[in-house]
Formats: C-alpha cells, structure tokens, sequence
C-alpha cells in the first residue's frame, strides 16, 4: 500500500484539534519542514537494536518522564534531575536484573495530551479542551484555548534545547558511573531509598575499583563513562510529526525526526485511522498503548499493519489496564501474539488505569495500586513464559506530592505542598527509587529462578 508523510491526511482522525486559522497552519508547518531534524535515522536504528534484545528476553526497558511538558516549567534543572533518578533506577534495575536497560526518556516532546472529550463547558461557557502545549493554554479563557499552531514551533526549540543537554549530559561525564553517587539527590538521599541506593553505589565503585586493579580502567571504557538516553512522545499531533518526517540519505527510509521512538495513544490506535497510518509508513520504533478493550483480533491486525516484516524492536506493546483487568485480559493477547509468533517487547504502564479523581477536582494515584499493577504484570508474563520486556512511568526528578502512598507516605494531607502537575500526576524521585528497588526484586528473582523463556525473535 502507498504511503507518504502526509497519507494520514487521507484517513479519520481521533483526537485532533481544530485550528482557526488554516493558513496559518499551513505557514507554521512550513517553517517546521526546513528547520533540522531533532533526531537522526541512525540514532533509531540503535534504539530498534536494543529493543530487540528486550524482544528476545536479553535486555529491559525503562521508560520515564513528564506526564506533559511545559513551556513555562522548562529549565536545565528540571532535565537534569529526571535524569539523575532516571540513571539512580537504571543502576538498581540493571545490577538485579544482570541485563542492559534500555533508558528512554518522556521528554523533548511530550507536549500534547490526548483527552476524554475535545471540549469543556464552565459557567455556561464552553471552549477546546486544554491538549498541551504544544496546542493551547491551560486558562480556562478564549485567548488561551485557542488552538494556535506558532506553539509549534515554540515546542520544536524547547525540544530541541532538551535533546542536546540530554546528549551533553549523557555523553559528556555526568552519565560516568563513578559519579554513580553524584545521582543522590538531597530529598532523596534523605529516605530509605537513598540510604539503599548509597550501598547500592557503593558496590558499584568497589567493582570499579576491582576491574581497574585487574588492568580494565573505567576512564578508557566508553560503556562506563557514557550512556544512550533516548526519547519519546505519544505522535498525537500529526501535522507537527509529519512537518519533522524525513527522508535517510542511508537507507532510503523514513523517520520521524520529532524523537527516537513514537507511540500511538489508547484513544487513537484504530487501525484504520490517521495515527496508525502515518506510524506504518516510518522506520522508528513504534510504541502501542494497549487498553483492557484491545482484543486479539485487533492486536494482531495492529501488528501486521505496524511490523508486517515482524522484525524485533520495531513495536513495543505498552499494556495500561489496571491490576484487575490485567490479569484477566493479559493473557490473551499474550497468547495470541506467541501463536503467531510475534517479536514485541511487552511493556507494563501501571499508571493510567490507576488515576482516581478526589474531591477537591485533583487527580492522583496510589503507589500500592502501581506496584500491584506491575506485580500482576510479572506474574502474567511468567505464567506465560514470556520476558517482562520494560516499564512505562509517569514520573518526575521534582520533590512533588502528587501521588500517594511509598514508603515515605504522602497522606490527602500532604497533596497540596507540591501539586504542579497539568494533567496527570507522577511518582516524585523517591518514590521512583522505591519502585526501581521493588522491581529490581521482582527481576531478581526471575534471573535466580530461571523461570522464563526467552522469546523467539
């Protein structure tokens, strides 16, 4: 079937703003077309060569950041200490697990948020649903509701500020597994986690020190000075993610250049619409958020459509279902999927299907329900024999109180010290931490009990 960048236009769409202002658009869409690619086509291709070896049960992904970005919280800062915790849980994961984790970061373009009805009425006033940033404002008024398509071009600089201090930071030192301490943040270090991280790091810097005393200095190996840090976002506004598709020189194939890998939302994964259509047509890894209303039929007519050539890491299958409907819908499409012998990486997000909103109009979610969400998730995956491929968070290096619950317990009480998010709440730092060592546990004892099989490729 013929594809192009702009075939999607052909299609029903979900989820798509109406902008007022067409020519405007098509000029901002412009602009969009000649600046650089955020991303190179090379770049992908390792983040699909790693998700291969998650596909194959030899590596685990970890998937972390923003709920959605932000134009007026963006500073270095903030970057820099997701970062950190993204690096503090990629150390506990991976020493337990005795495997590379793969480490993508919701950042440098999660600016659009999808949402359960397009518009919202107040006081008799009814205006578009606040979508991110990247769209409209989040005041409840007609200037800032507007859908104003120069955001676009605004999302693409912080975007781009984003992905090279991310690449300065991980390549540059700070990444360097002797500043394996360095991670510790100060609200962190303060509770249990960081006192568990510390003895953490400091095995980790007694291994150094062995591999340097047997001749193998960690300051002339890259694998310890550096790391990969990938990005990612849900591709929801495709008149930006096609303005940044562009062409290999290489290989002749087509990439969306707005981040590493895109994945396609729960409200727009029908397989005959605009976001699955342009998913198809480039070379990235693609992500596939799968709700409990996923049936096998689907997933499979999803498959063939996203990875006809079934080749390893192209799709990560990102399951958000809530701990009850897991264990009742999981298995199924786990089953169907080894039957064809399908080369996914399966991905748990337990953070979605576990929002509740209080009474005060606040979302938040309970630690408990997460960590019961993932425990179910590892249980399903053993009893079917296949890899816990990776993890899917909403998370923060931010000392917020969001979320309730941890070991360091945030009460109802304690929600409005540090409330900031726009739309849905995330872990803070250390309950991240709590939840990398909880997991870490879980892939433990899996190494240590040989339960599970590696999938074919």
């Amino acid at each position: 079937m013929s594809w192009s960048p702009r075939s999607w236009r052909e299609r029903p769409i979900a989820q798509a703003p109406t902008y007022p202002d067409p020519t405007a658009l098509a000029v901002v869409e412009e602009e969009l077309r000649s600046l650089p690619p955020l991303i190179f086509a090379g770049e992908a291709r390792a983040l699909r060569a790693e998700l291969a070896r998650a596909a194959r049960g030899e590596a685990f992904l970890l998937f972390g950041g923003d709920c959605a970005e932000t134009f007026a919280e963006f500073h270095a800062n903030a970057v820099r200490d997701t970062l950190k915790v993204l690096l503090q849980m990629a150390a506990v994961l991976s020493f337990a697990a005795g495997a590379p984790v793969v480490k993508v970061a919701r950042m440098a373009g999660q600016f659009a948020k999808p949402r359960s009805s397009l518009s919202e009425t107040s006081a008799g006033l009814t205006l578009p649903s606040y979508f991110g940033d990247i769209v409209n404002g989040a005041d409840f008024t007609v200037a800032d509701r507007t859908p104003d398509p120069a955001r676009m071009l605004r999302a693409y600089y912080q975007a781009a500020v984003t992905h090279n201090l991310l690449r300065a930071l991980t390549q540059g030192g700070f990444a360097d597994l002797a500043r394996v301490r360095q991670w510790n943040q100060a609200f962190i270090a303060a509770s249990p986690q960081g006192a568990r991280y510390a003895e953490l790091a400091q095995r980790i810097e007694e291994s150094l020190s062995f591999m340097a005393a047997c001749g193998v200095d960690p300051a002339y190996t890259p694998q310890l000075r550096s790391t990969a840090i990938y990005t990612a976002h849900d591709a929801l506004l495709l008149p930006y993610e096609e303005a940044q598709t562009r062409q290999d020189s290489l290989s002749h194939e087509w990439y969306g250049c707005s981040a590493h890998l895109l994945w396609i939302g729960e409200r727009t994964r029908q397989g005959d619409h605009a976001h699955v259509e342009y998913a198809r047509g480039i070379a990235n890894p693609i992500g596939l958020k799968c709700g409990p209303s996923l049936t096998e039929t689907q997933l499979l007519h999803l498959l063939d459509v996203l990875n006809p050539s079934n080749e390893p890491g192209r799709v990560t299958l990102i399951t958000r279902m809530g701990a009850a409907r897991l264990a009742d819908n999981l298995p199924k499409l786990i089953r169907a999927a080894k039957r064809e012998r399908r080369a996914v990486v399966w991905c748990c997000d337990p953070m979605h299907a576990n929002t509740a909103t209080l009474a005060d109009g606040r979302k938040s979610r309970e630690f408990a329900r997460i960590m019961e969400e993932i425990r179910t998730f590892f249980a399903v995956l053993g009893a079917e024999h296949t890899w816990p491929g990776g993890l899917h968070l909403e998370m923060t290096g931010k000392d917020v109180t969001e979320c309730l619950g941890g070991s360091q317990p945030i009460t109802l009480r304690d929600l409005p010290q540090c409330y900031q998010t726009r739309c849905d709440p995330r872990l803070n730092g250390t309950q991240a931490l709590e939840l990398a060592f909880l997991v870490a546990e879980l892939l433990g004892g899996l190494r240590e009990g040989r339960k599970l099989t590696r999938t074919p490729p």
